[in-house]
């Protein structure tokens, strides 16, 4: 096997280092989160770093990077207070991964792709059209990370919509019958597929010994 030591790592190329370091941890999942700002443009960028914080609230997380340039998806979401979560599936990939080019804040990524926005009842941010599970979040709380100045936003799931096709008869949601995305790295993108479920584990009762 190949090792990297800690000096190795920090002596690589920059670009060989983040790819190395943002695939070594395995697939992530591919979201698109839109927001509006509160002069009403939209946004919508790719995020691999969304993650179950816990299911009673129902609240999720992700990461941001050091704000020490413009973040127009948390700058919009602290002005606001809400914003999407929009599952990547295996047609819209490359114009997704597009959303990652950092445009400035008058430009609205929905304008520049062909992805389209669309919105649900009085949910103020946006959502993206045709996306097979799509979350309406609403801001709760953050964290700094000291460690490399990132952030950690947390938001509470307060309206959830799923493809009908999607849901089985004990809430798992399917999703390999929507081809959704995962990303590995920064820019590769995978369609898994679901080969099994193993339901919830208890101990082994232990063999009594002789």
């Amino acid at each position: 096997m190949t090792y990297f030591s800690e000096s190795d790592i920090q002596n690589l190329n920059h670009l060989y280092k983040i790819n190395l370091i943002n695939s070594c941890s395995g697939y992530k999942s591919a979201n698109l989160i839109g927001t509006k700002s509160s002069d009403g443009i939209e946004n919508v960028a790719v995020f691999s770093s969304v993650t179950h914080i816990g299911s009673s609230p129902a609240m999720l997380g992700f990461f941001l990077r050091p704000t020490t340039v413009i973040r127009n998806t948390y700058e919009n979401l602290k002005a606001t207070g809400f914003y999407t979560i929009n599952h990547i599936h295996q047609n819209i990939t490359e114009e997704a991964h597009h959303t990652s080019a950092k445009y400035d804040a008058s430009v609205s990524e929905f304008e520049v792709t062909n992805l389209k926005s669309e919105y649900k009842g009085n949910f103020s941010a946006p959502f993206v059209s045709n996306a097979p599970v799509q979350l309406a979040m609403q801001f709760v709380e953050e964290y700094e990370i000291k460690a490399n100045n990132t952030i950690l936003v947390i938001g509470k799931i307060i309206g959830l919509y799923v493809n009908d096709t999607l849901v089985e008869d004990d809430g798992f949601i399917n999703l390999s019958k929507a081809k959704v995305a995962a990303i590995n790295g920064l820019d590769g993108y995978a369609i898994p597929e679901t080969k099994a479920r193993y339901g919830y584990q208890r101990p082994k009762e232990l063999k009594a010994s002789s």
